[in-house]
């Protein structure tokens, strides 16, 4: 299953979809409809996305899937997230995996409105290289799944690709361990917001004996988490704090604030 760390990422392409005009009934996916098989793929797209706004997901694969064949790379995006997930048809990574491999193939031109849609096929593939798919032909590999968030990293600049990437170069995941480029990437992402690299890279510098500034991005960290990944920020937050003199605390709390409304 695709983790849940992509799913704010897809937000952002569901945005695009609320530029649809909703408006009008859905109807059921029939010759009798509005939309039949034969209409054109973003008549599809759009009858699959209104169906699926209101519960009709099975009306929404079956126009999904004919848009794909068409050639509609948001159908086959979307298509592709309902099987990751397990919504509205049975789970299945190693189809989802295979439809977002799709996509990546097919590539996309510069400043297309499918651009979205290909960074997030590349996210997902690079996961399930990272964790593999049970029972399926897709093994970990570790080496695909570092050049994929390199990819993504370097040429889109998504916050969650620069932490991704950073996290396999500390730990030399899929190469060697890169601790300097680690700490560009994470540097980079913390300064798009993203909870995870604050705290990580808060914790380098920590280390390294910028204390107050470490402490400062690991407690701001925690005012972004996500429920999830709260725990293991804490953890890290509180025992820095622990150590921390009481000089270091302070400067730390209002480094924070500033750090959370954006100003450093």
């Amino acid at each position: 299953m695709v983790t849940s760390e992509f799913k704010l990422f897809k937000l952002m392409l569901v945005s695009m979809w609320m530029a649809i005009s909703l408006s009008g009934p859905v109807h059921a996916f029939d010759i009798k409809s509005d939309v039949s098989k034969e209409s054109g793929p973003f008549d599809l797209f759009k009858f699959g996305f209104k169906a699926y706004k209101n519960g009709q997901k099975e009306e929404a694969v079956e126009a999904y899937k004919y848009a794909a064949e068409k050639g509609h790379t948001g159908s086959r995006w979307a298509l592709a997230n309902m099987y990751a997930d397990g919504d509205g048809v049975t789970q299945d990574d190693f189809e989802a995996f295979k439809i977002y491999s799709e996509i990546a193939q097919q590539g996309v031109e510069p400043g297309s409105e499918d651009t979205g849609f290909f960074v997030n096929a590349l996210l997902a593939l690079a996961n399930y290289y990272k964790h593999g798919i049970a029972g399926s032909p897709v093994k970990i590999d570790l080496t695909q799944a570092r050049q994929l968030y390199f990819q993504v990293a370097s040429t889109f600049g998504v916050p969650e690709a620069q932490f991704q990437l950073a996290q396999m170069m500390l730990a030399g995941e899929g190469g060697n361990a890169s601790p300097q480029q680690a700490k560009k990437w994470l540097n980079q992402a913390r300064k798009s917001g993203h909870p995870g690299a604050m705290a990580v890279f808060g914790n380098i510098l920590f280390d390294e004996g910028q204390t107050a500034r470490g402490l400062a991005l690991m407690t701001a960290a925690l005012d972004r988490c996500k429920p999830k990944d709260c725990s293991w920020m804490e953890a890290l937050q509180e025992q820095a704090f622990s150590v921390a003199n009481e000089a270091d605390r302070r400067t730390a709390v209002s480094l924070s604030h500033a750090i959370a409304s954006g100003s450093d």
